[in-house]
């Protein structure tokens, strides 16, 4: 992965949500470089406690994507712009629908009217999500057909918020010229996990002894895909001409587990004695999620590489060192 970055050299990364996750997580893979602009609210801060949060090529806006002069602003001169920002997390998603499809919706749409202004832009990417495809999507490609649940079902106003990203970022594409690309992460997972989250929740839990919550039976299905691999995904999709105007899935399509699966695997990877407990949901919920990346190998190169097990080990190791 530092081979790939080591093909950004002396740029200026805009990176909205760079406080998060994914985004602090890529900021540590650009910093060395590059000038790194994080533009985040720091409502979700994964940054503060990386070993390169003060790094001299950082620079940190505190701003919110909803403020279209604020971004322009803290844009200016850039010529990457990654778009992580975003409200996510199934709790939080149905406590605040409107704030959601606000922030998803409005505040994309800043995102990509300041970047159209910019004079250098080498590449926009914005990330979509897998919810696009509904509550069942086996092998699904991104030419597909996307499908959304009930309009009153609090959960699916992250998707249908995230779809309607991907249609102005696409349409940004063809109607100026700007080079855009939209990725669909497939349930990415790693050290510095914040928020909601299966993977995180069941490895804190079983480092710390306590019980494994499922909701629901346990039988729903997904692919579980490290951030590295993830990053280097964003990666491949900065430095390839092939990647502008394309969406891409990107996940590990081979480590696919039913979530009770996933709880068991932990336990037994950590040599843990919690229990796993099941109770039921309050939510609608994902029964099926697996994608296909066939589009992802042939343009980008890119296929998954570190496997569930070994991620769960390079997790837990983060979360037991904080603990």
């Amino acid at each position: 992965m530092h081979d790939l970055a080591k093909a950004i050299r002396g740029k200026r990364i805009f990176i909205t949500g760079g406080a998060g996750f994914i985004g602090s997580t890529l900021v540590g893979v650009l910093v060395e470089e590059n000038e790194v602009v994080v533009f985040d609210n720091f409502a979700r801060d994964s940054l503060s406690n990386k070993p390169f949060a003060d790094h001299p090529n950082l620079i940190k806006r505190k701003g919110d994507v909803l403020d279209l002069e604020g971004i322009k602003d803290a844009m200016q001169g850039s010529q990457y712009v990654i778009h992580c920002a975003g409200i996510a997390g199934i709790d939080t998603v149905v406590k605040s629908p409107v704030t959601t499809m606000r922030v998803n919706m409005v505040g994309s749409a800043n995102v990509l009217e300041a970047a159209n202004e910019l004079k250098d832009l080498e590449r926009l990417i914005c990330f979509s999500t897998s919810e696009v495809f509904g509550q069942m999507a086996f092998r699904s490609e991104e030419t597909d057909c996307t499908s959304l649940g009930a309009v009153g079902e609090g959960r699916w106003t992250y998707a249908v918020s995230k779809l309607a990203e991907e249609h102005l970022n696409y349409a940004y594409h063809k109607e100026h010229g700007m080079p855009t690309v939209t990725v669909r992460p497939f349930n990415i997972y790693g050290p510095g996990q914040v928020g909601e989250g299966a993977m995180r929740a069941f490895v804190e839990n079983a480092l710390a002894e306590e019980p494994l919550m499922i909701w629901g039976d346990g039988t729903q299905i997904r692919s579980w895909c490290y951030v590295d691999d993830m990053l280097r995904a964003v990666l491949l999709c900065m430095i390839k001409p092939e990647a502008v105007g394309e969406s891409f899935n990107i996940g590990n399509q081979r480590d696919v587990v039913t979530i009770y699966g996933l709880a068991s695997t932990i336990v037994r990877v950590l040599g843990s004695k919690s229990e796993i407990i099941f109770r039921e949901k309050n939510s609608a919920d994902i029964e099926l999620r697996i994608p296909h990346v066939e589009k992802a190998s042939r343009i980008l190169g890119f296929n998954a590489e570190v496997f569930l097990e070994e991620g769960i080990r390079r997790t837990a190791e983060f979360y037991k060192a904080k603990m």
